[in-house]
């Protein structure tokens, strides 16, 4: 009878045991199961990736707990920083419900920085992200911009061109040959010089002469 009873009695605690686990396991605090990311301001933030070299960027969470809080700060590091360790960003955000959660856009001067996350529920240090603000390459290397005028301005009003369209229609119409042959109210000349209309009027003055001696002749 005593062993029966030692047995049921070891049974009820197993059960016991057994049953409160869950209970217990739901008590517990938040737990240590999600990831932050570094992202620039104009990546998406449902993209689960780090962008290491950013210049405006935002800090991205995923796959936390439910309305999970969170601590965070950034610190300037080496080799750039001029005091290692020294704060230079913090910030606090609680998280959604699907554990999901992103900061306002920020800059930093150009550098190298260490994010530290800190949260409800972590296990052991802080979950952390190393990155450089680099901003130079975003802005003109002089400091100036190129006007779109400069690269292809019209034209000034005062300047002539090189051969206006007078100037080669006059040129052609002075090379091309004359209709007429020669100035102008010329007429062609004979090979002896001598002008058309003077012959035109000689050769006329002895054909009316010799008809009127042939007429004279016939009548007499």
């Amino acid at each position: 009878m005593r062993t029966l009873s030692r047995v049921g009695a070891l049974c009820a605690v197993a059960a016991a045991a057994v049953f409160s686990a869950p209970a217990a396991a739901h008590a517990t605090a938040p737990g240590d199961n999600g990831t932050v990311k570094i992202h620039d301001a104009s990546t998406g933030e449902e993209l689960r990736k780090n962008e290491p070299h950013v210049c405006e960027f935002y800090l991205d969470a995923f796959g936390f707990d439910s309305v999970q809080k969170v601590d965070w700060h950034i610190e300037a590091w080496a080799p750039t920083a001029d005091v290692k360790g020294e704060t230079v960003k913090s910030g606090a955000i609680t998280l959604d419900g699907e554990g999901h959660g992103r900061t306002e856009d920020m800059t930093l001067a150009d550098g190298h920085y260490k994010l530290f996350w800190n949260f409800e529920g972590e296990n052991g240090s802080a979950k952390h992200k190393v990155f450089w603000s680099d901003c130079e390459d975003e802005e003109p290397g002089d400091g100036t911009s190129v006007s779109p005028s400069a690269s292809a301005s019209p034209a000034d009003p005062t300047d002539e061109p090189s051969a206006s369209p007078s100037t080669s229609a006059e040129g052609a119409a002075s090379s091309s040959p004359s209709p007429q042959g020669g100035a102008e109210g010329d007429l062609a000349e004979t090979g002896n010089g001598a002008p058309v209309g003077v012959l035109a009027a000689a050769a006329a003055a002895l054909l009316g002469a010799g008809g009127y001696l042939v007429f004279r002749r016939r009548k007499a």
